[in-house]
């Protein structure tokens, strides 16, 4: 029996991506990478690779077979493959297992980062809030919908995000009519693009929510933005929204410290924008969510 090197290096990249994937489903970390509504698909990959994995050790030893190479060292037109695995290590194929390694190495190494202000900086800060405040107001003149009466069934949490269009229209209707207003994760979204866009129809309401601090210039002292990672797909498209807010202990509060407040919404304006704004009654740092970031709910297609 001949111990295939290379195909013992397939396999093992071939496990431990299972033994990762596993691992953050086991401690709950994949919703700091993807969608909730894609755990399926990524539980699917898990299995993929395990099946693979058993297929890979299946090559790791060999027969080595004398008689066969004799015949074929006398025979010039031979045309077997003779390539069992044990062709040379080139620094072409080093660095191929390096770059798949990589990920692997971070994984195992290194806990999952939050996303923080200085990423929500990078992807724009308030340019990018408030441009969705002006999606949201332009959208609200082409686009008006029909107000649908509240259900009497209460609508429940659906951890993949995916409700109908009747259930969505149920959480509209009850988010006119509350007073005061909880940003709960699950409707955090819903809520903040309804409010978004019409400014004045929430004025003088109580809102209650809980974010990350995030500043940039240009922000009087006493303001400071609670603010969100919106998780469409997968991290590399989060996006950041947020409330303007204003009290007097703002600055005191550094960047990236996770707070809940509770206040009254009014409107303002920012570089010409009409946007929402909350004068803070109420305010406690917390710790950061175990789940900190939102996903967008899904209207399903019946």
């Amino acid at each position: 029996m001949v111990f295939q090197a290379q195909q013992a290096v397939r396999a093992a990249i071939l496990l431990f991506f299972t033994v990762l994937i596993f691992k953050f489903h086991y401690t709950g970390e994949i919703t700091k990478f993807i969608n909730p509504k894609y755990i399926g698909l990524s539980q699917i990959a898990s299995v993929l690779f395990l099946i693979l994995f058993f297929i890979q050790i299946t090559r790791i030893w060999e027969k080595k077979v004398h008689h066969h190479d004799h015949e074929c060292s006398h025979n010039h037109g031979c045309d077997h493959n003779h390539d069992h695995g044990n062709t040379p290590m080139t620094l072409k194929k080093v660095i191929s297992y390096v770059i798949i390694a990589f990920p692997l190495i971070t994984g195992f190494a290194l806990p999952a980062k939050v996303l923080d202000s200085s990423i929500a900086e990078k992807k724009g800060g308030m340019a990018v809030i408030t441009g969705k405040s002006e999606k949201a107001s332009s959208n609200e003149s082409t686009n008006e919908e029909e107000e649908v009466q509240p259900s009497d069934t209460e609508v429940l949490p659906n951890p993949y995000g995916e409700i109908t269009q009747e259930e969505m229209n149920s959480l509209v209707q009850k988010l006119k009519q509350s007073d005061p207003i909880v940003m709960d994760d699950y409707v955090y979204y819903l809520n903040y693009e309804e409010i978004s866009k019409d400014v004045s129809s929430y004025k003088g309401k109580e809102i209650t929510l809980k974010g990350f601090v995030y500043k940039e210039e240009g922000f009087q002292t006493d303001q400071l933005v609670i603010s969100r990672f919106l998780i469409t797909h997968c991290v590399a498209d989060a996006s950041i929204i947020g409330f303007l807010t204003q009290f007097d202990e703002a600055a005191t509060l550094e960047k990236d410290t996770w707070v809940e407040a509770t206040g009254v919404l009014d409107v303002t304006t920012y570089n010409g924008m009409e946007m929402p704004f909350i004068k803070i009654t109420d305010w406690k740092t917390i710790e950061e969510p175990s789940k900190p970031y939102l996903f967008p709910l899904n209207v399903r297609i019946l």
